[in-house]
C-alpha cells in the first residue's frame, strides 16, 4: 500500500526513442551518429595529410620553423651513439646543430606522419563499409563490456542457505468453468497491462497509457529503474506468463543498476523493489534476484544513520545522504514508512547471514516499545533526531497503515514464534478499536482518524486493507476473540464495498465521509479519484480465504468489470479523476502497484486456496509473497522469539 504523501506528484517525461521509419525523414536538421563519426574520421585524415605535407615543402628555414609564440620549437634529439633510439635529448632549431642529424629526424617524422595518415584512411574506409546498425552494435558491445566489468566488481558471493518450505507455487486452477473463465479474464487484463508497458514504457518506472510513453514520480528519484518490471514479476510468475517473466528477468540482469545519483523513497523502494526481487527469487530460484535485492539493501542502509536509528524517508543511492519529506510534521519520519521494513529486512539477514538488516529493524521496534503512546495509539510522525513524536495524528490509513500490518505479519512470518510482535499488534488493535472504530447512523462500521484529540469521521481507500488484516489476525487473538475480529473484518469489507457501490462507476473514491446524512461518499473533489488501488480487493480476497462466502467473489467480479470498462484504454489501464461522473477523465498513469497488487489479488480471489496458501506464505504490503521462516530454518539471533 502506498501512502497519500507518496502519490505521483509530477511526471518526469522521457520520451521513448523511436527507431521506426518515421524517425528518419528525408530532410533532417541533424546528422546521424554514424555520419558524424565518419565525417570526424575524414576531417582527421585531412588535417593529418595537410600537416604531413608541410614537411615535403622545399627546404627553407621559414617553412621548417613553427612560430607558436615561442622562440624555438623543441624536437626530440636522436642520439646516433645509441642507434637513433634514445629520444631523451632535444634538438633546438636555429642553433647550428648537425645538419645530417636534422635531416634524419625530419625523415623519421615524415615516415611516422605518412604511416598515421595511411592508417587513418584505412580505418575510415572500413567504417564506410559498415552499416549504421553495425556501428551501433559495436558501441553497444563496448557499453556491455563496461557494465559487465562493473558487475564483477560489485558482485559478492552470498552464502548458501536452505530455502524455506515452498508450496503452492504452481496450482490453484478452479474446477468451476465460470470461475475459471473469470480467472482467465483477469490474466488477459494483466497481459494487456504488461504488453503495453513493454511496448511504450519499457525500462521506465511506470506507463502513461494514453500518451503512450514512460512515467515516473518523485518516489523513484530521477532515475528510470523499471519499477513496473520488478513489481510485476511475481504476478507474471503465478499467472503462468513465463515468457513475460523471462523478459523481465533479462532486463533486470542487464540493466537494473542502483549506482545512480538518485534520491529515492526508502519505504517505496523497499516494498516494491526489495520485496519484489525477494518474491521473484523464492518463486523462481533465480539467483540474480537475490543478488540485486542485497545490492539495493546495501544502498538503503545509510538512511539509518540518524541520532535515533529511525531512518530518513529518502536516501540518495549514490551519496548515501538522507532527509525527510519537508511537509512531514517538522521533518519527522513517518510511521508507515520506518515501520514497514521488518519483513524484507529479516529475509535479507536470513539469505545473507548478515545480522545488520535484522538489527536495524529490531532497533526500531525496541525504541517504539519504550515510548509513551497517547491513548495507546501510535502517532504517525516521529522525529529521527530527537526521538519524540511529532503531530498527534493517528491513522490506520495513509501514514500509519502498514505499520500495524507488519506487526501482525512479523508474527506470522516467524511461524508464530515472534510473540513480541503479536503483543504489540494486539495492544495497538485494542486502542484502535476503542478510539477510532465507530458505526455510522446507517449501520456502517468505519475507521476514522484521530487528530489532536478529535475523531475525524472519514475513511480512506487505503484504510480498507484493514478488513483483511483483522481477518488474518483473528486466529491467535487474545481473550479468544477470533470470531469478533473475523466479524469486524467482514463489517469493514461491507463498508468498503458500499463506497464502491454508491458511485456511478462502481469504483471506490480515495476517501469517503460519515457525517450527518453522508455515508461512504466522497465530498471533496480531490477525494473522488480512483488510481487503480488494491486495498478493497485485498480485503475481499482475505475474507474469501477465511469464510468462502461467495459474495466476496461477486464483489470482486463487480470491481473487475468496472476496471475493465472504465479504466482500460488501448495503451493499458489508467486511473480516473471522478468516480461519480458518467464520463470520467483519465489521469493517464498505469501504476506499478496495479500489476503487483490489484490484478494479483483478483487472480487469487478466483483461484483455489492451494495457490500460495497462507500457512506457508505471507504477503508484504505490496502483495509480494514471502515464505514463512519456520524455526528450524531460522538462524537469527537477538530476539528471544527466534531462539
Amino acid at each position: 500500500m502506498t501512502t497519500p504523501a507518496l502519490l505521483p506528484l509530477s511526471g518526469r517525461r522521457l520520451p521513448p526513442l523511436n527507431l521506426g521509419a518515421s524517425a528518419f525523414p528525408h530532410h533532417r536538421a541533424t546528422l546521424r551518429l554514424s555520419e558524424k563519426f565518419i565525417l570526424l574520421l575524414i576531417l582527421s585524415a585531412f588535417i593529418t595529410l595537410c600537416f604531413g605535407a608541410f614537411f615535403f615543402l622545399p627546404d627553407s628555414s621559414k617553412h621548417k620553423r613553427f612560430d607558436l609564440g615561442l622562440e624555438d620549437v623543441l624536437i626530440p634529439h636522436v642520439d646516433t651513439s645509441k642507434g637513433g633510439k634514445d629520444l631523451g635529448g632535444f634538438l633546438i632549431h636555429g642553433q647550428g646543430h648537425d645538419e645530417h642529424r636534422h635531416r634524419e629526424e625530419e625523415e623519421r617524422l615524415r615516415n611516422k606522419i605518412r604511416a598515421d595518415h595511411e592508417k587513418a584512411l584505412e580505418e575510415a574506409k572500413e567504417k564506410l563499409k559498415k552499416s549504421r546498425d553495425e556501428i551501433q552494435a559495436e558501441i553497444q558491445t563496448e557499453k556491455n563490456k563496461v557494465v559487465q566489468e562493473l558487475k564483477k566488481k560489485d558482485s559478492k558471493p552470498l552464502p548458501l542457505v536452505p530455502l524455506p518450505n515452498l508450496t503452492g507455487i504452481n496450482s490453484g486452477e478452479p474446477s468451476d468453468p465460470d470461475i475459471r473463465e473469470k480467472r482467465n479474464k483477469i490474466k488477459e487484463m494483466m497481459k494487456h497491462a504488461w504488453d503495453n508497458y513493454r511496448q511504450y514504457g519499457w525500462g521506465h518506472n511506470e506507463l502513461k497509457p494514453i500518451a503512450r510513453k514512460g512515467h515516473s514520480t518523485n518516489i523513484f528519484g530521477n532515475s528510470q529503474m523499471g519499477a513496473t518490471i520488478v513489481d510485476a514479476l511475481d504476478t507474471l510468475y503465478i499467472m503462468g506468463l513465463h515468457d513475460e517473466f523471462r523478459e523481465g528477468q533479462e532486463w533486470i540482469d542487464k540493466n537494473l543498476d542502483f549506482s545512480v545519483n538518485s534520491e529515492v523513497s526508502v519505504f517505496e523502494v523497499n516494498i516494491r523493489f526489495i520485496g519484489g526481487l525477494l518474491a521473484a527469487y523464492y518463486l523462481s530460484g533465480q539467483e540474480v534476484f537475490k543478488i540485486k535485492a542485497v545490492q539495493l539493501a546495501g544502498k538503503l542502509l545509510p538512511a539509518f544513520n540518524t541520532p535515533t536509528g529511525i531512518p530518513w524517508a529518502m536516501v540518495n543511492l549514490k551519496s548515501g545522504v538522507g532527509r525527510n519529506w519537508g511537509w512531514a510534521s517538522a521533518g519527522s519520519s513517518i510511521l508507515a514508512e520506518f515501520g514497514t521494513l521488518h519483513m524484507e529486512f529479516v529475509h535479507l539477514s536470513y539469505l545473507t547471514g548478515d545480522p545488520v538488516y535484522y538489527n536495524k529493524v529490531m532497533h526500531i521496534r525496541k525504541l517504539l516499545q519504550k515510548m509513551d503512546r497517547p491513548n495507546g495509539l501510535y502517532p504517525n510522525y516521529l522525529n529521527p533526531r530527537t526521538g519524540r513524536w511529532g503531530q498527534h495524528h493517528t491513522s490506520v490509513g495513509g501514514l500509519g497503515d502498514s505499520f500495524y500490518e507488519y506487526l501482525l505479519k512479523a508474527w506470522l512470518m516467524s511461524d508464530k514464534m515472534d510473540t513480541e510482535a503479536r503483543k504489540m499488534y494486539d495492544d495497538a488493535i485494542e486502542a484502535i478499536e476503542k478510539h477510532l472504530i465507530r458505526k455510522s447512523n446507517g449501520g456502517l462500521t468505519f475507521i476514522g482518524e484521530w487528530k489532536n484529540g478529535h475523531l475525524e469521521r472519514k475513511m480512506g481507500h487505503l484504510t480498507c486493507f484493514a478488513g483483511g488484516m483483522f481477518a488474518l489476525g483473528a486466529d491467535g487473538s487474545r481473550d479468544d476473540k477470533a470470531g469478533h475480529y473475523l466479524q469486524l473484518g467482514a463489517e469493514i469489507a461491507h463498508t468498503c464495498h458500499e463506497s464502491y457501490d454508491r458511485t456511478t462507476l462502481k469504483l471506490g473514491p480515495e476517501a469517503f465521509k460519515f457525517d450527518g446524512g453522508i455515508e461512504a461518499v466522497a465530498v471533496r473533489q480531490n477525494e473522488k479519484y480512483y488510481i487503480l488501488r488494491p486495498e478493497v480487493i485485498e480485503t475481499y480476497w482475505y475474507m474469501w480465504r477465511f469464510t468462502h462466502d461467495p459474495k466476496y467473489r461477486q464483489w470482486g467480479w463487480e470491481a473487475t468489470q468496472a476496471i475493465d470498462k472504465y479504466c482500460r484504454v488501448s495503451g493499458g489501464f489508467s486511473g480516473v479523476k471522478d468516480v461519480y461522473s458518467s464520463s470520467p477523465t483519465y489521469d493517464d498513469v498505469q501504476q506499478s502497484f496495479f500489476l503487483a497488487e490489484t490484478l494479483k489479488y483478483l487472480y487469487l480471489l478466483f483461484s483455489n486456496d492451494d495457490l500460495l496458501p497462507l500457512d506457508n506464505w505471507v504477503f508484504n504490503t505490496e502483495a509480494h509473497p514471502l515464505p514463512v521462516l519456520h524455526l528450524a530454518n531460522t538462524t537469527l539471533s537477538g530476539n528471544p522469539a527466534y531462539r
